[in-house]
């Protein structure tokens, strides 16, 4: 087969590869993560690259101007290699998979931490020393036996085991150490297993990971489990969106050769840089992290797992497994110590995951003697609605949108990301961007301002279409539909206008319609009113920078009481950590998870009514927001 050398400029990196490779594949193979939130199916355009010099074939895209076609812009997706080239990356059209510092108040706020204080300490893994008695003819007891008694007088009447290899060189090991040793134990359901023992007395070094494997990010922190002390915390972009911004596209791609081979590998390099990271900054030794416990939805503990996903996108839309027993280090791949075990949070059903039933454990609705509602809004909308009598969840299909994906100039939350904006009656535009850096684009917090804003300044009616009327130059027609310029050529980072463009609000009309409209149709299922929620917590990144004003405004969340309203961070990683410093947390989590009844909103009619019905900013009944009438 023909093959031929492409190179990515400015990272002057050369990668061969066969005839009729798209550049997209090249650049992946090179190293090189290419904005592609569509997965490379040519929906997005965020994976546009400059073809300088060499051979190649390009679908016109509708996504790619006329002018900029001339300038040799194409998408990498859709141009394939035909013969040598040189091919230059503009910034904007990376991917953002650098780590994130995480502010580790962030994960520890109002109720998440008062219900963390009241959880009992019982960490996953513990580090007991023990000083053994020597054998002798008239005490014959086995070596096993003697720790097995030796413990047995420090920890809780449950039953202790081990495993054969924990047995090679334990005769030596004790009688080397003259019998004072630390046994690593980990919990596992009612039982204690013995992971290794440890010559001398080594129970002051004992940490563990907690982990929430989301779609979007990945977020870990180290915790010592003799302290409880949070350490750090890390964030990273989930590397596997090199493969597609959703679940479905990398399901999809999941059943391709390799697929599923390449998408663990790059969730595991997101954990293991981790791992790698906040163990080097607090100058600890990786033997001595044994604990980790993961939440994720179902289908990133799938590929997490190296489990077929396949069948989650296809009816009945049964997962192989919703809870995943305790497994070695090693066997999952984590660069901690390779005895230790690692405990996953168990889900509901294929659209209420692990991450979902950690947060409900963290925001301790499953507690409540009132009735609350969690809305963790991120890549997918899940809600859990109930007491500590009933729980109801659902899942919204509300897609990426609000985490920027699929949208003209969507893009995550980092620097340089448009997050506020104002609009004056002249339709002056004032942006505030992460980092106060000049715009490359608009995060979730930001389109929800700017719709808020373009709504009150007339720019678009209640239906979401754009004033043909006004005479600005920010108002014009594209190639493909009306657009509102937030900020020109000359302002922005990226080298053309950032527009927000008629397709993109009825992208984000239908996101905000569909969470909505499932907080209104959990309410019905259960014949409650909305008024009766005594505390509504938004879980989830997004919900760290949401403005609760101008959500109700354009009518994503209900028209209540500002108080009723907790922000309470990354709910997953909470739960998550909780369940690593308290075993009867993560006993929680097992009734929790049975307790919840999974909702399908596709097959209530009661559902669909109203999400029709929100198909508007606010919604077709005012009624239901007094504080956005004008």
């Amino acid at each position: 087969m023909q093959e031929f050398t492409v190179k990515f400029t400015p990272q002057n990196k050369l990668v061969r590869v066969p005839k009729g490779t798209d550049l997209l594949s090249a650049a992946i193979k090179a190293g090189i993560v290419l904005a592609a939130s569509c997965g490379g199916v040519g929906l997005c355009g965020k994976c546009r690259i400059v073809v300088e010099k060499g051979t190649f074939k390009s679908e016109a895209s509708p996504l790619v101007g006329e002018e900029d076609r001339k300038n040799g812009i194409v998408l990498a997706c859709e141009t394939i290699v035909e013969g040598d080239l040189e091919v230059r990356i503009p910034k904007e059209s990376l991917g953002l998979h650098e780590k994130i510092s995480g502010a580790t108040e962030e994960f520890t706020k109002g109720v998440v931490l008062e219900k963390e204080k009241s959880i009992k300490y019982l960490p996953l893994v513990r580090k007991i020393y023990v000083e053994l008695t020597a054998p002798t003819a008239d005490n014959s007891t086995s070596d096993l036996e003697r720790i097995y008694d030796a413990l047995a007088e420090k920890i809780d009447h449950v039953h202790i085991s081990t495993k054969v290899a924990s047995l090679k060189h334990l005769d030596e090991l004790l009688r080397d150490s003259d019998y004072k040793v630390t046994a690593v134990i980990a919990y596992n359901d009612d039982s204690v297993e013995i992971l290794t023992i440890e010559p001398g007395d080594t129970s002051k070094a004992n940490f563990g990971f907690a982990f929430d494997i989301g779609t979007t990010t990945v977020a870990g922190q180290l915790i010592d489990l003799n302290t409880k002390n949070i350490l750090g915390t890390r964030i990273a972009f989930n590397k596997q969106a090199s493969y597609g911004s959703d679940v479905i596209t990398r399901i999809i791609y999941a059943s391709e050769p390799e697929g599923l081979k390449k998408l663990n590998e790059a969730v595991m390099e997101n954990i293991n840089d981790i791992i790698g990271d906040l163990t080097d900054a607090c100058k600890i030794n990786l033997s001595d992290v044994y604990g980790l416990v993961m939440a994720g939805n179902m289908t990133m503990m799938h590929l997490l797992l190296k489990i077929d996903p396949s069948n989650i996108r296809k009816s009945p839309y049964v997962p192989t497994s919703v809870v995943f027993q305790n497994i070695n280090a090693a066997e999952l791949g984590v660069e901690t110590n390779p005895k230790g075990t690692v405990a996953f949070a168990p889900g509901v059903t294929t659209y209420i995951g692990g991450d979902i039933v950690s947060g409900v454990l963290a925001c301790g609705l499953a507690e409540s003697d009132e009735m609350s509602l969690l809305a963790d809004i991120g890549t997918n909308g899940e809600i859990v609605l109930g007491t500590k009598d009933w729980m109801i969840g659902a899942a919204a299909s509300a897609g990426p949108a609000f985490e920027g994906s699929g949208l003209s100039h969507g893009m995550k939350a980092v620097r340089g990301a448009i997050e506020k904006v104002r609009i004056s009656k002249s339709l002056d535009v004032e942006i505030g961007t992460i980092g106060n850096d000049a715009p490359k684009g608009i995060c979730g917090s930001g389109y929800i301002d700017l719709l808020c804003q373009m709504l009150k300044a007339g720019v678009i009616g209640k239906d979401g279409r754009i004033n043909r009327d006004i005479k600005s130059k920010r108002v014009r027609k594209s190639d493909v539909n009306y657009e509102f310029v937030v900020s020109f050529k000359s302002e922005s980072a990226i080298g053309r206008d950032i527009v927000i463009q008629e397709d993109d609000i009825e992208n984000l009309k239908r996101s905000k319609a569909a969470i909505y409209s499932a907080i209104i149709a959990l309410l019905n299922k259960v014949e409650k009113n909305i008024n009766e929620v005594n505390k509504i917590y938004i879980a989830g990144g997004f919900g760290n920078y949401l403005n609760i004003e101008n959500s109700i405004f354009i009518g994503l969340l209900p028209d209540l009481k500002r108080d009723v309203y907790e922000f309470i961070g990354n709910s997953s990683l909470a739960g998550a950590r909780m369940s690593l410093i308290s075993h009867e947390a993560f006993e929680k989590m097992s009734t929790i998870y049975k307790n919840i009844t999974y909702m399908d909103l596709s097959s209530e009619p009661n559902y669909m009514d109203e999400y029709v019905a929100a198909l508007f900013f606010p919604h077709t009944d005012l009624g239901r927001f007094p504080s956005a009438r004008s």
